[in-house]
């Protein structure tokens, strides 16, 4: 690790621990600190799912500072573990046991803590049996398929005291941290609403057609919690995401959740009161891809605020003037973020402050950087009680929710109103979708 890298790390942690934002950060129940590990003990810990996103946590991990070991790395595809064990390998002098059942895992009590990558669908079920199972859990977005496991995740939470960080890795940003503090402490007067966008130029995908699960994988674990079905030609790598409802959240779950979380925690709100969208499938019309490929959504608040995701994933024309990012905008100025750090400008449009960091993952799939490293190490120390969590869960699924609404204002072509304090859903055509249909056995339960 170099010394910019580390640089970086202590800063991260320090700006982290200087700054509180109330809403943002939440300290440890006294019933937590009886699952805190030693400060000079070791972490043991596995990580599921070894596609696109794991390797954005390895710096973080084999960071001396973090003590840390990877005890197992799991996936349903062989040949994902032992591509994983080669390019882990070149950062450890010791060989993490292969294994292809989380199951097995989680009955190891020398594993303290599961990292989780896994497709959407498995995000909340195995959070949960991994906090059954006494595990802390760093958790990938989104943090739940549903609203019923969004709430159900929190409540596992709370039920287990574990510490569960959500992905959110903006959260662990310095410039971050620091430009939200002041936009609280009115820089720009009111914030009054922010825009969250996604520009991205996702190509052509392959027509599903029934055909054999590739050679070695585990199709009926990867489907887990999720009725089973035959398999689809192309399904298991990245496509799970667009082939239907079954897997995957579309773009909002797989992207939205990121920069939504950064309007929410600038904007300081809760639930909105009322959720419209307007999407749909622009781009290759008779291609694979089974939901939108643009969506415009509006989230209104109380106090007049509005956040706004302007979302496209198949057309990489930069509106904003880059490809992701967070437009917040206030009575007396503006500040656009994203993950390598904020420009403030006034309310002539001037620029009069601007803060840069080491950039973090653009659009690029699996992403990983300096953010993620510094959001692996918070999640590491806060399990041995030296920092709060950036993104606890509680915070993060509250974020996720407005993914949820989206996808739900979609699929029955409607907007609907909500309600305020507990983020249900005052529709009934809409309320049909709150919950999923699970697999005999595999319904998650507390």
């Amino acid at each position: 690790m170099g010394y910019e890298r580390r640089e970086f790390l202590k800063k991260a942690s320090l700006a982290t621990a200087a700054i509180s934002l109330g809403h943002s950060v939440n300290a440890m129940s006294s019933s937590s600190y009886n699952n805190i590990i030693g400060a000079n003990e070791r972490i043991n810990l596995a990580i599921q799912g070894l596609g696109r996103r794991y390797g954005a946590y390895i710096d973080g991990i084999v960071a001396p500072e973090s003590n840390a070991r990877i005890a197992y790395l799991c996936d349903v595809m062989p040949g994902q573990m032992d591509k994983a064990a080669q390019a882990v390998g070149t950062k450890i002098d010791y060989e993490p046991k292969l294994e292809g059942d989380i199951r097995k895992i989680f009955n190891d009590k020398d594993v303290d803590a599961i990292f989780m990558s896994t497709p959407d669908h498995w995000h909340t079920p195995g959070a949960i049996l991994g906090m059954q199972a006494g595990k802390h859990i760093y958790l990938e977005k989104p943090c739940s398929h549903n609203p019923w496991e969004n709430q159900l995740v929190v409540e596992a939470q709370n039920n287990y005291n574990k510490v569960v960080q959500m992905g959110n890795q903006q959260r662990s940003s310095p410039q971050s941290i620091k430009i939200i503090h002041d936009i609280h402490n009115g820089v720009i007067g009111k914030a009054y609403k922010a825009i969250a966008f996604y520009a991205s130029g996702r190509g052509e995908v392959p027509l599903p057609v029934k055909a054999a699960p590739p050679g070695g994988l585990n199709w009926d674990l990867f489907q887990g919690p999720s009725p089973r079905k035959d398999y689809m030609h192309d399904t298991w790598d990245y496509n799970w995401h667009w082939y239907g409802w079954d897997f995957g959240t579309a773009e909002m779950g797989n992207n939205a959740t990121h920069e939504l979380d950064v309007a929410r925690w600038a904007l300081d709100v809760g639930y909105p009161r009322h959720v419209d969208v307007k999407a749909g499938k622009n781009h290759f019309k008779d291609d694979g891809w089974e939901m939108y490929d643009e969506m415009l959504a509006t989230y209104m608040f109380a106090d007049d605020k509005v956040i706004q995701w302007d979302g496209v994933s198949r057309n990489g024309y930069q509106k904003y003037g880059r490809g992701r990012g967070t437009l917040i905008m206030g009575t007396e100025g503006s500040v656009m973020l994203d993950r390598e750090g904020y420009e403030l400008y006034d309310r002539a449009g001037k620029k009069i402050d601007e803060m840069k960091g080491d950039a973090e993952g653009g659009i690029g799939l699996g992403g990983g950087g300096a953010l993620s490293t510094a959001h692996t190490i918070n999640f590491l120390n806060a399990i041995r009680g030296m920092e709060a969590l950036t993104s606890p869960i509680d915070i993060g699924a509250k974020s996720q929710m407005l993914t949820h609404y989206a996808n739900i204002s979609y699929r029955i072509d409607s907007g609907f109103d909500v309600n305020e304090q507990t983020g249900e859903i005052r529709n009934m055509d809409a309320m049909k979708l709150w919950k999923r249909t699970y697999e005999p056995g595999w319904e998650p339960k507390i």
